[in-house]
């Protein structure tokens, strides 16, 4: 969660918002698409991939397709989860806050954060091993016997706290068909509503995003032959949805005047003293995960920033010149060329900063001519005031399409990622034709193929939450609700003793403070 910051008064700014269906708008972004990156961010720091359940994956931004007065806001945790992960599964962190953030004025800073801490009940002690012992048919059921339950609160951008649901009540891990006969029962008991309107939901689901993550072997393979496998079928994560109206997200309660936000995720851990046998929470939260828009940690950020990526607000994006300078002049495009021959395009990529960085609109002096989904397109927003930074933001006032186009605004379906980010969005491929300039030139046909995964192994929902039921087959069984995993697909295993070294170190990076028992001298790389 960013700082909160004075009272300020915004004066009131002409500018013209985004008609949906506007023949000049649709003409200005014939062949956009978002940025510089190939894969969403599971593991993509080193020190966040030893905490897993801490990780943020991804965020998903769009208007409700069933509700179009409302939006929808998914955030998902812990990467890589096999169905048969027992016997403690995948439990959320008691000791973090697992926030998601609005910045409805364009400040970088959060204007609204909701943010979900949990507590854990777990009734095993010394009798068994069991995660349940016996069929569990809902979330009160005495055959379940690890449960976890939840505290919403909502934040404002002065600080304010106020707390909107007390313990809400967690959809426990997919344990398996013999155990949790009917998920979608426990998961419908685990949607509950948000007074003052909508819903939100916290569990598990299948991982929603879908791609061929060999792109990390050269690219598919230097020749595009290793190309057409989901990576993450059959992998579930944790989920949290939360469903708004749109009066309550965007600024001073007028979607009309002001219809667009900037979200993004992130993830508070507190540090913590780890002993054999033993480890307590202590001292303040810290940052230690972040997500906006997909793919940008993993693939734009180079090796040695991921961490401190992580740790930063998006108020601070721009004070760090080698990240910004790696929006205008990406590694990708140059490892395509020099792979595939295929010429990058020429630098500075005013392109990406604006989709990254701005969002598009005419108001930030970029190369794209249209208004979409900037908070300087808002009405009541000071211009003098925005600070450009690393969000998923979303235009409201676009009417969900009546048929999605996976590749959202490449193929002019404006609500469509990088308008936010639906379900449905192939980000992998709308990504790759982007960093070769697709923006401005349109698509690339020799890379008009993809990855070929164009949707995910499981359909999603027509109601919130919209994500599709975890699955209990395991990732490297054919049959069942899971797809195969080739060898060197990838195992999802964590082992133990790196999960806790990278856990300290992840819970440290932002305070500044080491305390081990064994190593007072070591200090984290990043302060």
């Amino acid at each position: 969660m960013s700082t909160p910051h004075p009272t300020r008064r915004r004066r009131r700014v002409a500018v013209a918002l985004v008609a949906a269906g506007s023949t000049v708008l649709t003409g200005a972004l014939v062949g956009l698409a978002p940025g510089t990156a190939t894969a969403s961010s599971h593991r993509e720091a080193p020190l966040i991939a030893g905490d897993p359940p801490a990780d943020n994956t991804d965020v998903y931004a769009f208007v409700s397709p069933d509700k179009p007065d409302t939006v929808t806001l998914i955030a998902n945790w812990y990467p890589f989860q096999e169905p048969n992960g027992g016997p403690n599964f995948y439990p959320w962190a008691t000791d973090a806050h697992y926030d998601i953030n609005i910045d409805n004025d364009g400040d970088a800073k959060a204007d609204l954060t909701y943010r979900w801490t949990f507590r854990t009940d777990d009734r095993r002690g010394k009798n068994t091993f069991l995660y349940d012992n016996g069929p569990v048919t809902s979330l009160d059921d005495p055959n379940l016997l690890f449960r976890q339950t939840y505290t919403l609160q909502v934040i404002d951008r002065y600080g304010h706290e106020s707390t909107v649901i007390r313990d809400g009540k967690v959809a426990p891990s997919n344990t398996g068909a013999a155990s949790m006969p009917d998920y979608g029962a426990l998961r419908d008991q685990a949607t509950v509503d948000v007074p003052g309107g909508g819903k939100t939901y916290v569990g598990q689901a299948d991982d929603s995003f879908f791609l061929d993550l060999r792109v990390f072997d050269l690219l598919y393979g230097g020749n595009l032959s290793e190309v057409g496998q989901d990576t993450l079928a059959g992998y579930s994560v944790n989920t949290i949805a939360l469903q708004l109206p749109k009066s309550a997200v965007v600024l001073r309660g007028n979607p009309t005047r002001n219809p667009v936000i900037g979200v993004w995720s992130d993830t508070e851990r507190k540090s913590m003293f780890i002993s054999p046998g033993e480890s307590h929470a202590f001292g303040p939260y810290v940052q230690v995960s972040r997500l906006g828009n997909p793919l940008v940690n993993e693939v734009v950020v180079p090796a040695g920033l991921k961490d401190k990526f992580n740790a930063l607000t998006p108020d601070q994006d721009r004070k760090v010149p080698d990240l910004v300078n790696r929006v205008t002049d990406p590694e990708l495009p140059k490892l395509i060329q020099g792979i595939y021959g295929l010429p990058a395009p020429a630098t500075p990529r005013n392109d990406l900063v604006e989709i990254f960085l701005t969002g598009i609109t005419t108001k930030a002096g970029g190369p794209i001519a249209a208004d979409l989904n900037s908070q300087l397109n808002n009405a009541d927003v000071d211009p003098k005031r925005f600070n450009p930074s690393e969000q998923l933001r979303l235009n409201v006032s676009i009417p969900p399409a009546a048929s999605p186009n996976r590749l959202g605004v490449l193929a002019n379906d404006l609500q469509g990622f990088p308008n936010g980010r639906r379900l449905t969005d192939d980000v992998l491929d709308i990504a790759v034709q982007a960093v070769e300039g697709a923006a401005v030139s349109g698509i690339v046909p020799a890379l008009a193929a993809g990855d070929k995964v164009n949707a995910n192994d499981k359909p999603f929902g027509t109601v919130f939450p919209y994500v599709a039921l975890p699955g209990n087959t395991a990732v490297n069984q054919s049959s069942g609700d899971a797809a195969a995993v080739p060898a060197g697909g990838g195992s999802g295993h964590f082992p133990f003793q790196s999960l806790l070294g990278g856990l300290v170190a992840a819970v440290l990076i932002g305070s500044g403070v080491a305390l081990f028992r064994r190593r007072p001298e070591w200090t984290p790389a990043v302060a």
